[in-house]
């Protein structure tokens, strides 16, 4: 049984690796480009309606309303009656990292032996050749976080466009951040866990872990400040935290692992952010005071507790926007990315507007990534990396991706699940509208 499952595992792999046909990366912008007579959601809380936006060489060179003065010699696109949107941005992700879950260990790379490797990079794991990409890329998301796993300290990560060779023409902007998992505060409601006599109890683990990230970090920050002759590479990969150049992403739901979370970053000065922060509304004030966001993992989800309100994650964000504290949104996994949107749109249901929902999931991702003054919002000068939905991009019923543009080029939205509905839907005769 074991040998036909994993000789199953290596079938499913082999189909879904060259089932597809193959899709190229696309060529750069060779003429200005302009789309006229759409709804433009530019990012950042505006709409311009019956508007237009040129981009050439990559760049955005020109936003307004109604027609644009000149169009001589670039092509054109009338999306009159339709919607253009700033490209998603999907942190902390595992996409690219992770291929095929079950029975094919060769496609998942995505964590590190041991506990402690800042030094890990994920960029150099990122596969181009995902057939998971183009699925979310058709839903508008043009730019990801790779992020490694495992561990107490995964290591670090970059960010990445979604339409590139190999990783070093994905890379957007290179090793952004550190990830720490915070160790859990086990809860005291909990019945006390079976110890047995000589064992380490799960407390005492816990402190075992904080000192020894506590230790490497006050180590690294001595490196930091030194000029020391021999390199660890290590202190190194710690060492943009302290100089400014990296964010400390620290995964962490629970209010109190949020509070020592904060406190271990100002004692040492480092720039941190709080993935997961499922009790943040808990410690708003503490989030605001000391500007740490958080980056929400899905609100499609139940609450963390179960005295808590089963709409929780659906007003998370927007109790997040009442207080002052900067926050993005993700989504879980890799394949699961693609529903980003809806995740966001969720949100609109339980207190949060349409342009706050769509800048949740592109400019505040952006700023959060330290990217924003290139992308997350349709705006002059700025990468054009943008789509052109038929309908609200953040409606599963309506979204329609027909057209999408990674800094500047007109990119492939053909994907596998297209080419099996094509398939299949001419073996039937059948057209799903």
């Amino acid at each position: 049984m074991k040998k036909i499952l994993i000789f199953g595992g290596l079938l499913l792999g082999t189909v879904l690796t060259y089932g597809q046909a193959t899709i190229s990366p696309a060529k750069p912008q060779s003429k200005p480009i302009i789309i006229t007579g759409a709804t433009i959601h530019v990012g950042n809380g505006q709409v311009i309606n019956n508007g237009y936006i040129a981009f050439d060489k990559g760049k955005i060179t020109a936003v307004g309303e109604g027609s644009p003065s000149n169009t001589s010699g670039a092509d054109v696109i009338n999306a009159t009656g339709k919607q253009v949107y700033p490209g998603f941005i999907c942190p902390v992700t595992t996409l690219g990292l992770i291929e095929i879950e079950e029975g094919a260990k060769g496609t998942v790379d995505n964590e590190e032996t041991g506990e402690l490797n800042p030094n890990v990079r994920s960029l150099i794991a990122y596969n181009t050749d995902s057939k998971v990409i183009p699925t979310v890329r058709s839903n508008g998301i043009l730019l990801a976080q790779p992020t490694p796993e495992g561990g107490t300290l995964s290591g670090q990560s970059s960010v990445v466009q979604l339409d590139a060779w190999n990783w070093e023409d994905a890379a957007y902007k290179t090793d952004i951040a550190v990830h720490l998992n915070w160790p859990i505060v086990r809860a005291g409601r909990r019945r006390a866990a079976i110890v047995l006599p000589g064992a380490e109890s799960p407390d005492e683990a816990r402190l075992k872990q904080l000192d020894e990230v506590n230790n490497l970090f006050t180590a690294a920050k001595a490196y930091a400040e030194a000029k020391p002759e021999t390199i660890n590479l290590k202190f190194e990969a710690l060492k943009g935290l302290f100089t400014g150049s990296k964010k400390l992403f620290i995964n962490a739901d629970g209010a109190k692992e949020i509070i020592e979370a904060v406190s271990f970053a100002n004692k040492l000065g480092i720039k941190a952010v709080i993935v997961g922060g499922k009790e943040s509304y808990l410690v708003t004030n503490l989030l605001k005071q000391n500007n740490v966001p958080v980056i929400i993992r899905e609100t499609q989800t139940l609450p963390a507790r179960d005295e808590d309100d089963v709409y929780l994650p659906y007003k998370l964000p927007k109790i997040l926007q009442d207080a002052g504290v900067e926050y993005g949104l993700t989504g879980i996994g890799f394949w699961r990315q693609r529903n980003l949107p809806f995740e966001a749109g969720q949100a609109v249901g339980y207190g949060l507007t349409k342009e706050q929902a769509l800048s949740m999931i592109t400019i505040n991702n952006a700023k959060i990534l330290g990217i924003d003054k290139t992308t997350g919002t349709l705006e002059k000068g700025k990468d054009a990396n943008l789509f052109i939905s038929e309908g609200d991009a953040l409606d599963m019923l309506t979204l329609n991706v027909e057209s999408a543009f990674i800094q500047g080029r007109n990119i492939n939205l053909d994907n596998l699940h297209k080419q099996l509905y094509k398939k299949f839907s001419d073996k039937y005769g059948l057209k799903i509208e």
